[in-house]
């Protein structure tokens, strides 16, 4: 994409594609306050449950990459616009469920919309501000991410307790019409498209195989059934790596992994960040609702502490990596996230709330540290013409440390309380598989912290 030269376009795009971060957190925060009114109404147990947010990642998952080389051929704002639409199409639907296994069908088709906005929103942003200023903007639109998080917990209860859990989707679809209507208007960019090449379908389609059997084998574990999948996913893999090595015209380089350290290891820190902190929300909604017996909306009230620094200071961040380097940044806001998470580790029914809120505080502020300065770090080692791959991969990551996260909280229920509906399990074996689930975050977590000071390591070498 060419610089633009009027501002006031350049920040009205700004401001859509930032709406579209917003957007799919806002889902995911308060749909995670509503998950036990859910079960309570569907008798569900923790388990499928879980599937309520993971059948979202698992679809967004396998189709982010593809999404992002389509978006570098066809126009990423076309791209951004159609996975809107598609988006809110699933809330709608999601209105109308009548069982669980409905709903979960109805997220996989809100994670296909949502693939093609986080493969689009940030390589959109990335292309049209100039170098000087791009951290500035991605710190912009990490903050309206993190809003989205913020503002979830509070009005996704509320609404809960006002009106029901289906209420947080038609608000969504609301926002996403909303969307629609300005990008119609004011999304107009002139792109250099890469569309003389050929999309590598044969190769998306290992992607998404690899991509689903590695994390059904996850969710599976620790039956056997885990273990075949996982090898299934590792027959997938190869498969993959050696048709990529092979095509002319590869859906994802795998000279972006082999070549550049410092891409790679950002993308790895990213993985790891989210696979040790997505769920936080999700367990803390168990723990705040179930074992200490607040309501929707006070839970969502204490939640927001965590999300709420993160958007006050995610922007100054992204000012700041434009000035600093970003992974210097990054590192020091994993570490406060792995300091931040050992409390979590023991937390009891007579844990003091407002230990838990400052917690989560600081915890918000680690976030701000490492989102935006970890996002331009992955930005800046690639070249403008793969900024769509390269949002896409990292959207990837996200979204698998993402799913990784959830399984990882249903293997410690898996573990400890196995299908007992939610409604009749007792309160200490759910505290048990709440707490052995952070013990695995914060383990998670400082090894991101070394593979964030490695990209360090790695800059000052080029």
């Amino acid at each position: 994409m060419e610089e633009m030269k009027d501002k006031r376009q350049l920040w009205i795009i700004l401001f859509i594609t930032s709406l579209g971060s917003f957007l799919t957190p806002f889902m995911g925060s308060s749909i995670n306050v509503a998950i036990p009114e859910i079960g309570m109404e569907f008798f569900s147990d923790a388990i499928l449950l879980s599937w309520v947010a993971t059948s979202y990642l698992l679809a967004a998952s396998i189709l982010i990459v593809p999404m992002g080389r389509l978006a570098d051929m066809k126009g990423k704002t076309r791209i951004f616009l159609t996975g809107i639409a598609i988006y809110t199409a699933g809330s709608l639907l999601s209105t109308m469920t009548s069982s669980i296994d409905m709903l979960i069908v109805f997220r996989v088709i809100q994670g296909c919309g949502g693939a093609m906005i986080f493969g689009t929103s940030i390589a959109i942003i990335s292309g049209i501000f100039p170098p000087a200023e791009r951290g500035g903007a991605l710190g912009i639109n990490v903050a309206f991410t993190y809003t989205g998080l913020s503002v979830g917990p509070v009005i996704g209860g509320a609404l809960t307790e006002a009106f029901g859990w289906r209420s947080i989707f038609y608000l969504n679809a609301a926002v996403g019409i909303l969307i629609i209507l300005l990008g119609m208007k004011y999304l107009r960019i002139k792109e250099t498209k890469d569309d003389q090449t050929a999309f590598d379908l044969p190769g998306s389609v290992l992607y998404g195989a690899m991509i689903l059997f590695i994390m059904l084998g996850f969710q599976e574990l620790p039956d056997t059934t885990g273990y075949i999948l996982f090898a299934l996913g590792a027959v997938f893999a190869a498969a993959f790596f050696f048709r990529e090595k092979s095509t002319p015209h590869p859906v994802i380089r795998i000279s972006l992994f082999t070549e550049n350290r410092v891409f790679a290891l950002a993308n790895f820190a990213a993985f790891i960040n989210y696979s040790s902190t997505f769920a936080i929300s999700y367990l803390l909604s168990y723990y705040l609702q179930l074992i200490r017996g607040f309501g929707p909306e006070e839970a969502g009230l204490f939640l927001i502490a965590q999300p709420v620094m993160q958007a006050i200071f995610s922007p100054a961040t992204g000012k700041l990596s434009d000035r600093i380097n970003p992974s210097v940044l990054a590192t020091g806001g994993m570490a406060l996230i792995t300091a931040g998470l050992m409390l979590f580790t023991v937390l009891s029914p007579e844990t003091s709330i407002l230990v838990i809120v400052v917690d989560l505080a600081l915890l918000g502020f680690g976030f701000a540290l490492f989102a935006s300065p970890n996002t331009h770090a992955v930005m800046n080692s690639v070249p403008l013409k793969l900024y769509g791959v390269a949002s896409g991969v990292l959207g990837t990551t996200r979204m698998c440390g993402m799913m990784t996260s959830m399984g990882i909280s249903m293997l410690a229920f898996s573990l400890t309380i196995g299908n007992t509906p939610i409604s009749v399990v007792d309160s200490e074996s759910l505290l048990l598989s709440i707490n052995s689930a952070f013990t695995i975050f914060v383990i998670l977590c400082a090894v991101g912290t070394f593979a964030s000071y490695m990209v360090i390591r790695n800059k000052g070498k080029e």
